[in-house]
């Protein structure tokens, strides 16, 4: 499929994204367009699908999630802010919305790291 040149800038633009942004950017269409997140959820399901399939380089990265951020929700707050460079308001309400996806594309040493000071901090964290 061929893409027009505004679609291809909107397509660049996600690619550069994290998380938190992305997020933001989901909640923004909501509200703009009137949808949800679960269509949202489906079609950035099969782009990951696809994105599998490009190459072994894709195998290596994985995504990081925050299943639960534990009794000791500040702790884990105060890692979310360092790793991601959020600011701490931003850090509060993603480990509010735990399980939520905090890293995407994370390499695996990077993903374990990550992984390890959630986990020193009291949160429950799995990849996927």
């Amino acid at each position: 499929m061929e893409l027009t040149k505004n679609q291809q800038q909107v397509i660049d633009l996600v690619k550069e994204m994290n998380a938190v942004e992305l997020n933001g950017l989901v909640k923004a269409l909501e509200e703009e367009f009137g949808v949800t997140a679960a269509a949202m959820v489906v079609a950035g399901g099969a782009g990951a699908a696809a994105g599998a399939d490009a190459g072994a380089a894709a195998s290596d990265a994985m995504n990081v999630e925050l299943t639960e951020a534990g009794a000791q929700k500040i702790a884990v707050i105060k890692v979310v802010k360092e790793a991601l460079g959020l600011d701490l308001k931003s850090a509060k309400e993603l480990v509010e919305k735990a399980p939520v996806i905090i890293k995407e594309n994370a390499k695996s040493d990077e993903a374990e790291a990550l992984k390890t000071k959630l986990t020193e901090a009291g949160a429950t964290v799995t990849f996927k």
